[in-house]
């Protein structure tokens, strides 16, 4: 933050584009409530940067402390550095925290090499025997802890008073307790393998992929060698074995759970209430297709499916779901092509529909029960913007809570009287505001002191494009301050499960975009058929077409632009990273009359290469849709490149493995067609490393510079 209150309207440097956090982005995260509501919690860098500490806000006095951090950043392990990756975290000090849900007295857990607990507001103390916990998971009554180490699940006492309990045995290189595999963290969002009920029991994962052939990843940067080993199931080839179990923590039983027969992901697990005052164990099961997902309550032995939709092309999991205390629930799905929510009986009969229309609910915040409502986020006003509502359980009348336009998100006071709402806009940087539920009182907790005018840029332009079928596409321009036409540069994603043009701050601070604008490029972001936030239609338009659709839209919209004078159409480049990557040699391989110049960061080379979860949702399998793979395969197309290709990837990428860029590398090689390459060798998917980002953001522009300009 100091480092961007300094700047008063100067031009951007590359060393502003390589810097993390972007300014004004380094709002607080995790926002969250005590369990007595009595105060709004977050973790936040006070003077800036990416080191946060837990801070406490009193809602009544609205004094500020400081819990815990920031600290010394301990060496962290593998298996915590990956974790990392796969909720793509760069924030340093304290990275997450939780608190026990049914203690008598406020209990708090915060992870780290050993785990820290605070009891009713006490100092935080080290746990001895809890170093090297992985996914430290509190019981509800705050007595215990669970986690995972060397592949068991293992459960104390808070009270330090007794050592650890290994509740599982037989672990093995590939076979693990108590942990989700790859694919349910980085494909399905399912970061933690087990769960613990009221009563004391525990659901957990075994997760067995010791089938799975092993992918050895060499780091080769250093002055050791270090060899680091994955089982990555490779579209068309099996997954890991994944089984569900329950156990009693105090007589160590355990009995394995039935799941379906045939081959599939088991994608969530929670205890819900009964009804009766107890609880019962539900998990989602969706097939290898994607195409039926199953919502699963057991009881000891046998089981019962309570929800079974089948839905084409794809069916996306959500975290909607939630049991109620008279043992209904909440349950959402996309069967009218958007996604609403319903009331659902215990047995899953559905009992009312609660939203419905041609707008999507993009997420249940919480659910308060006393007072009838489920507070959510909707793009009921705009696809570009994000409300937070709440949806009456009774009747489905809906209030908006959240102001006009922008990004809102919230979280909700356990007593159901506050929301702490997240808010920003292409003109406003985060702000954090504790709102009243029943509408009495609006403060702000956090604002940023940065403005468009102290960082010397200003708000991209939305506008809208037509795809070949008519559809609206909305894109974002960043324009440079001279006059037209001007070069054009295509920043692209392009892929599934993302939306990148939004009315939010952090459109505005894409540095790399508006260092280009500065330098005289027209900087162009365009939503394409196949991405996020617009309806299962608008989504399935790439189902089993991976690199076609896209590329045609974004090439329809430089078109658009060519057409209206403002871009010169023999100046165009193209630059992205991953799916964005895949789609930048894709655009110059199918477009090499428009698509002169390109960055590509982290392609996907040929879809054969990535993991099962991902690719064959859209995809199907190699085995079933051979033609989709071979015409969505940069090899396939490598003798087509004619202008000039930049190819950057990082060389312990564990998610798009360099071997992507190594086979577009032999392909090209065997074309004789030129390229460049930029390779970070002890970088993963997301570079980290500062010297680095600048020496990447400078090649970067030079490239473009030295081709395009």
């Amino acid at each position: 933050m100091m480092h961007w209150a300094r700047r008063v309207a100067e031009r951007l440097t590359i060393s502003d584009v390589a810097t993390y956090p972007r300014p004004g982005m380094d709002a607080p995260g995790m926002v969250g409530f005590t369990p007595d509501s009595s105060a709004v919690t977050w973790l936040h860098a006070g003077e800036g940067g990416l080191v946060r500490s837990l801070w406490r806000i009193e809602i009544e006095s609205g004094e500020r402390s400081v819990i815990a951090g920031p600290g010394a950043d301990a060496p962290m392990s593998r298996e915590e550095e990956l974790l990392r990756e796969r909720t793509r975290t760069r924030e340093l000090g304290v990275s997450s925290y939780s608190w026990a849900r049914e203690s008598e007295v406020p209990l708090l857990m915060i992870p780290g090499p050993t785990v820290r607990i605070a009891v009713d507001g006490a100092a935080l103390v080290e746990l001895p025997g809890s170093e090297g916990a992985l996914t430290p998971t509190l019981s509800p009554d705050g007595t215990q802890l669970s986690f995972v180490r060397g592949g068991e699940l293992l459960v104390m006492r808070v009270d330090g008073q007794s050592e650890p309990k290994q509740l599982t045995s037989g672990a093995d290189d590939g076979l693990t307790h108590g942990l989700a595999d790859y694919i349910a963290q980085e494909e399905f969002g399912q970061l933690r393998g087990h769960w613990w009920s009221k009563d004391g029991r525990i659901a957990f994962l075994r997760v067995d992929e010791r089938h799975v052939a092993p992918y050895p990843i060499v780091h080769q940067g250093g002055n050791d060698v270090d060899v680091e080993t994955h089982r990555y199931p490779f579209a068309g080839d099996e997954n890991a074995y994944v089984s569900l179990w329950v156990l009693n923590v105090e007589s160590g039983d355990a009995r394995e759970l039935p799941l379906p027969d045939e081959d599939g992901y088991l994608v969530r697990v929670a205890w819900w209430p009964d009804g009766a005052g107890g609880q019962r164990l539900v998990a989602q099961w969706i097939d290898r297709t994607q195409q039926r997902l199953q919502l699963i309550e057991f009881d000891h032995e046998s089981s019962r499916v309570l929800i079974d939709e089948v839905q084409e092309p794809w069916i996306n999991v959500a975290d909607d779901a939630r049991g109620l205390k008279d043992g209904t629930f909440i349950w959402s799905s996309e069967a009218s092509g958007f996604r609403h929510l319903s009331l659902r009986a215990a047995d899953g009969s559905e009992l009312r529909t609660l939203t419905q229309g041609e707008w999507m609910i993009d997420g249940v915040i919480e659910v308060d029960e006393d007072s009838g409502w489920i507070y959510v986020n909707s793009t009921r006003g705009s696809a570009l913007e994000r409300r937070v509502e709440r949806v009456s359980l009774h009747d489905g009348e809906i209030e908006t809570l959240s102001e006009p336009g922008g990004l809102h998100g919230a979280s909700l006071s356990r007593n159901g009287k506050w929301l702490a709402m997240m808010s920003s806009s292409l003109t406003a940087a985060p702000t954090i505001t504790l709102v009243a539920t029943d509408g009495s009182e609006r403060r702000t907790l956090y604002e940023s002191d940065i403005s468009l005018g102290s960082i010397g840029i200003g708000a991209p332009e939305l506008r809208t494009f037509s795809a070949a079928d008519g559809t609206t596409l909305y894109g974002a321009l960043y324009r440079p301050e001279s006059d037209g036409p001007h070069p054009l540069l295509l920043a692209v994603y392009g892929g599934p499960h993302a939306q990148t043009v939004l009315d939010a701050w952090g459109l505005t601070v894409d540095l790399r975009a508006q260092y280009l604008a500065q330098q005289g490029y027209l900087v162009l972001k365009l939503d394409n058929r196949g991405m996020a936030g617009r309806g299962l239609a608008f989504e399935a338009h790439l189902h089993r077409q991976m690199g076609t659709i896209e590329v045609d839209d974004q090439s329809d919209a430089v078109q658009q632009l060519a057409d209206e004078g403002l871009i010169d159409i023999e100046r165009v480049g193209v630059y992205g990273w991953s799916y964005g990557g895949y789609m930048t040699v894709m655009s110059m391989l199918r477009r090499p009359d428009m698509f002169k110049v390109g960055v590509s960061g982290a392609p996907v080379s040929d879809w054969d290469g990535y993991d099962t979860g991902y690719t064959e949702r859209y995809m199907g399998t190699p085995q079933n849709n051979a033609e989709g793979y071979r015409e969505g395969s940069l090899l396939a197309h490598a003798d087509k490149l004619e202008g000039q290709l930049l190819l950057i990837h990082g060389g312990v990428d564990e998610n798009v493995h360099f071997r992507h860029t190594a086979r577009l590398i032999t392909a090209l090689t065997a074309a004789d067609r030129d390229y460049d390459l930029l390779m970070f060798p002890e970088e993963r998917h997301m570079p980290r490393d500062q010297a680095g980002l600048e020496y990447q953001e400078r090649r970067v522009a030079r490239y473009f510079d030295r081709h395009l300009k």
